[in-house]
C-alpha cells in the first residue's frame, strides 16, 4: 500500500514538473528585442499572440494575429519565415514558443507588452 502511494506520488511530482516546466521556464536564445529594433527584412513575420480585444489598440498592420488559444488551429496560416512574436505575458510567450518550435517554425525574436526591453539597454538574451 505504502509502494503504491508512494509511486502515485512521484508521477504525480513528475507531470506537475512537466506542466510547470512548459509554462514558466523561458525558452532559450530566443532574445528580447523591441518591434522597432527589427529591420525591415521581407523574410520577417512579425506574429501578435495576444488577445483581439488587446490588439485593437496598438496591432500594427503588418503583423498576422493569432491569439494562443488560436494557434492550434491556425498555425497553418502562418508563413515559414523567421518569425517575432508579439505576447502580453510571459507564460503565453513560452507556451506559444514552445508550440511554435513543435511544429517547425524559427522564432527569431520576441516582445512583450510590458518588455523588460525598455528598462535595460540592448537585448535581453535569457528569453523572458
Amino acid at each position: 500500500m505504502v509502494v503504491i502511494i508512494l509511486y502515485l506520488l512521484i508521477v504525480f511530482i513528475a507531470v506537475l514538473s512537466v506542466l510547470l516546466y512548459k509554462r514558466y521556464y523561458p525558452v532559450k536564445g530566443v532574445p528580447c528585442v523591441k518591434k522597432e529594433q527589427l529591420s525591415k527584412d521581407d523574410n520577417i513575420t512579425i506574429l501578435d499572440l495576444r488577445d483581439y480585444n488587446e490588439t485593437a489598440d496598438g496591432s500594427s498592420s503588418d503583423s498576422l494575429n493569432i491569439p494562443y488559444a488560436y494557434l492550434k488551429r491556425f498555425h497553418q496560416e502562418i508563413p515559414h519565415k523567421k518569425i517575432h512574436a508579439i505576447a502580453s505575458d510571459k507564460v503565453e510567450l513560452n507556451l506559444s514558443l514552445r508550440f511554435l518550435a513543435s511544429k517547425g517554425f524559427e522564432v527569431n525574436s520576441f516582445s512583450l507588452t510590458n518588455c523588460l526591453c525598455d528598462k535595460k539597454k540592448g537585448e535581453i538574451n535569457y528569453g523572458v
